[in-house]
């Protein structure tokens, strides 16, 4: 599947303000200077739709993206675990984020993006398992693979499985990007039109 057309629609910090629809939402998350942003853009096909920056920890709203004309959006959540921030600010985002994450019913799966390069960081694991404890659907999104080779990539890859499995009986949907070279797009937007698909077929 392909997307047809994306806009940016609007942002704010309140949950209860988001866009007032029953369509299905689809959340990009993930610590600073993950990529999140690129990784919109390359979904989309724009260079501008998501502001990309050098500086870690700059999207501080809840971003909402039109996508087909309406029929689902994309959502850009700030990012955790940024230790530059002031407590109140760090403690205002963690609001921010649990507030959409647990009160927003349109949300339909969340995505939470993990740089590859790196081996399992202890604020991924307790956010992940902070999103098991709360039984919310998500999916492991691994980002930068072109900047490590296929072995090392899959090596880390395999690391953050058998450390989930440590806790989980069964593994979250995994998938492998890199916004430089578009890789993992496609499956990435066939998982996303097949949980549309599904939910269309019970309305």
């Amino acid at each position: 599947m392909e997307i047809k057309n994306i806009k940016y629609e609007i942002s704010n910090e309140n949950p209860h303000k988001c866009p007032a629809t029953d369509v299905p939402e689809y959340a990009f998350i993930g610590r600073s200077n993950v990529g999140k942003s690129s990784l919109i853009n390359m979904l989309g096909r724009s260079k501008s739709l998501a502001k990309t920056s050098q500086k870690p920890g700059k999207t501080l709203l809840i971003n909402h993206f039109k996508v087909d004309n309406g029929e689902w959006y994309l959502v850009d959540l700030p990012g955790y675990g940024y230790a530059a921030r002031g407590k109140e600010q760090r403690e205002k985002l963690s609001k921010i984020i649990k507030g959409y994450i647990l009160e927003r019913a349109q949300l339909t799966s969340l995505f939470v993006l993990i740089d590859i390069r790196h081996e399992p960081q202890k604020v991924d694991i307790e956010f992940l398992d902070w999103l098991g404890d709360n039984g919310v659907p998500f999916s492991i999104i691994f980002t930068k693979a072109d900047k490590l080779g296929s072995v090392a990539g899959q090596r880390n890859v395999e690391a953050y499985k058998k450390e989930l499995l440590k806790r989980w009986e069964e593994l979250p949907p995994v998938f492998v990007t890199s916004s430089e070279k578009g890789t993992g797009r496609q499956e990435l937007l066939d998982y996303i039109y097949s949980i549309n698909q599904e939910i269309s077929k019970t309305e």
